[in-house]
């Protein structure tokens, strides 16, 4: 019987999950289809309860829902337990439906691992959203203790330092004159997405050496991506997170870890140009 995925969010017409979770099952010959699950918070309970049910063998979560979502699995592991963030659902053997995060685990293995992350490294997370949790979890791992955060309501800076009390909170009106204070900077928000909104304020003035990561990857290039790199900064857009995150779902579902082959990257970076 064909395996059915899916991946719930609002607005998620421009998640490219389909066309990775389908590249593998055809390359490892499964069964199965990915689709797209354009959902409203009302909707959760049934869609979870699908999976309980096995008529979904794995869902994916990404923005409004990672942290909703916690409230309809019944067990959450791990970097989801630690972080209250979940991107993946799953059945286990006992037949308990599974929270589970793979972008701390996307974050760390697409960039974090390549950069020197001395322990006197400042690293500063914008945004305060669904993702940020996970980047913040990743920081820390990879051997950053000088964290801040900012976000447009300080509110949800003030919820995180909660779980996370080792925070730095920076108010958004003073981003622009505390950004060159940073060696790491992830923009951990929705600026920058395609069609949609993006900063009202250049990055002028960001250290030569600052690394700049966007967890976005549709565009591969945000305005603010295109100006640092322009202005030779160390940039990485969030295909590479994406790609990562996306192979330990498949992992957690199929048990084999898939491989990322130039073709994928090549297919991916075809559907966003």
């Amino acid at each position: 019987m064909k395996k059915k995925f899916g991946i719930i969010g609002n607005p998620i017409k421009h998640s490219l999950s389909p066309v990775l979770h389908e590249y593998w099952f055809r390359k490892y010959n499964i069964d199965a289809d990915y689709s797209i699950i354009e959902a409203t918070d009302k909707d959760l309970p049934k869609i979870i309860e699908k999976v309980k049910r096995g008529y979904y063998s794995g869902i994916n979560v990404t923005l409004p829902f990672k942290q909703m979502v916690i409230n309809h699995v019944e067990k959450v592991v791990n970097d989801a337990e630690l972080t209250g963030s979940v991107n993946t659902v799953l059945l286990d053997n006992d037949n308990t439906v599974i929270g589970e995060n793979t972008d701390v685990y996307g974050l760390q293995a697409a960039y974090l691992k390549e950069i020197d992350n001395s322990s006197n490294k400042k690293a500063l997370v914008i945004g305060a959203g669904g993702v940020s949790p996970s980047v913040i979890l990743s920081i820390k791992k990879s051997g950053i203790s000088n964290i801040s955060i900012t976000n447009r309501t300080n509110e949800k800076c003030i919820f995180l330092k909660k779980k996370y009390s080792f925070l730095n909170i920076i108010s958004w009106e003073h981003l622009k004159s505390e950004i060159k204070n940073f060696d790491i900077i992830i923009n951990a928000t929705s600026l920058g997405l395609k069609n949609g909104e993006d900063f009202n304020f250049d990055f002028c003035d960001t250290k030569n050496e600052t690394i700049y990561i966007d967890t976005i990857y549709n565009p591969l290039e945000t305005k603010t991506f295109k100006y640092l790199r322009e202005e030779g900064r160390r940039v990485f857009n969030g295909l590479d997170m994406f790609i990562y995150q996306g192979q330990k779902s498949f992992y957690l579902w199929n048990k084999i870890n898939p491989e990322i082959d130039n073709e994928l990257v090549e297919l991916l970076n075809s559907k966003l140009k």
